[in-house]
């Protein structure tokens, strides 16, 4: 099959352009707003896209708490999901109202960062401490601004519980990190193979 993403008539139940760009990592990102409330939020356009200088983004439909607490304190974190806590990130995406904790709400533990304010994850096997660098809207091939905000930090500080490590290395097995796929499809990335590149 093929269809054009202008009419987007596909034909089919539901649409399948989240489903084909899959696996995505899960952004679970926490904030803190100028008032002082926490947030936690998943976002499923998460990824890192830079390795020098270590940069994450993630993207919010709409304009949401997320990127309302960010863009005061240029501050968040991006919160490991791995398979065992994947219910209570579950009910982080909820849409609770403006000022109340989604970390209670869930039954999750903030901590205050080393470098940022904003709060963190105990429960989590790794969480990241970013920095804003950019906040905007991106534009179509015709100019129009999406609907979406993007949010682009400077890994600052990476927090990893020390069970996560085995040999040197963030044991992907153990920690078994949670995918989003299209639809409400999830996947658990525990089952691990190694692929080294070919030499010429």
């Amino acid at each position: 099959m093929f269809y054009a993403t202008g009419e987007n008539a596909h034909g089919l139940a539901h649409d399948p352009f989240k489903a084909i760009v899959s696996p995505r990592p899960i952004g679970w990102i926490g904030s803190r707003a100028a008032d002082g409330s926490l947030n936690l939020a998943p976002y499923s356009f998460f990824n890192a896209i830079s390795d020098t200088p270590k940069l994450v983004m993630f993207s919010s439909s709409g304009r949401k708490d997320s990127v309302r607490n960010i863009e005061e304190t240029r501050e968040f974190t991006a919160n490991f999901v791995s398979f065992d806590i994947r219910e209570k990130m579950n009910i982080t995406s909820a849409p609770a109202p403006h000022g109340e904790s989604e970390f209670a709400l869930a039954g999750l533990t903030p901590v205050e960062g080393q470098f940022v304010q904003a709060p963190f994850v105990a429960e989590a096997y790794a969480a990241l401490e970013c920095k804003v660098t950019e906040i905007f809207q991106p534009k179509g091939l015709d100019g129009t601004l999406s609907e979406n905000h993007v949010v682009i930090g400077q890994v600052v500080g990476i927090h990893i519980r020390d069970e996560a490590i085995r040999d040197g290395r963030l044991d992907m097995a153990k920690v078994r990190p949670v995918g989003r796929m299209g639809y409400m499809d999830y996947c658990d990335a525990g089952d691990v193979f190694e692929m080294f590149r070919p030499k010429r």
